[in-house]
C-alpha cells in the first residue's frame, strides 16, 4: 500500500539516535513544536504528538495515536494503536497503554491503569504473596 501521507516535525523538535518516525498512510504524521524524543523511540504512522511532550528511550507509539501537549513517556512505554491520550498526562516507564488516557493523569502497569489503582493492586498482591509463603513454612 502506498505511503501518502507525510512527516511534519515542526520547530524545537529534538529527535535522537536510532529513532524512527514513520510518515502517515493517508494523514500525516506530526511532531507538534519543542518536542523532545529520546533515542530509540519508534512513533508509527498517522500519529498526531503535542507541543512540549517527553519521550523517554524505548519508548514506542503505534498507528493513528493522538497525543496532546505537554504529555510525558517514561522509559519503554508502549502504547496500543489508535488510543488518544490527553494534555499533560504521564505514563510511567514500562507501561503498556491500551486504553485512552484522559488529560492530566498519570498511568502505569501493565496494562496499564491510573497509578493509584496500580500501586493499590501491586501493594495487594504483594502481601497475599508474602502471607501464602509464611504459612507454608513451619518450624523445625
Amino acid at each position: 500500500m502506498p505511503q501518502l501521507g507525510r512527516v511534519i516535525v515542526q520547530d524545537g523538535v529534538t529527535v535522537g539516535a536510532n529513532s524512527c518516525i514513520d510518515r502517515g498512510a493517508y494523514d500525516d504524521t506530526v511532531i507538534g513544536e519543542n518536542t523532545k524524543i529520546d533515542n530509540l523511540v519508534m512513533i508509527a504512522h498517522n500519529c498526531v504528538i503535542g507541543r512540549n511532550c517527553l519521550i523517554a528511550a524505548h519508548a514506542g507509539i503505534s498507528g493513528s495515536v493522538t497525543v496532546g501537549d505537554g504529555v510525558i513517556f517514561g522509559g519503554k512505554a508502549g502504547i496500543g494503536d489508535h488510543i488518544a491520550i490527553g494534555a499533560g498526562a504521564r505514563v510511567a516507564a514500562g507501561a503498556g497503554v491500551l486504553a485512552d488516557i484522559p488529560a492530566g493523569e498519570t498511568w502505569s502497569g501493565y496494562p496499564a491503569k491510573p497509578i493509584r489503582q496500580f500501586l493499590r493492586e501491586t501493594v495487594w498482591v504483594s502481601k497475599q504473596a508474602s502471607g501464602k509463603a509464611r504459612a507454608g513454612k513451619t518450624d523445625g
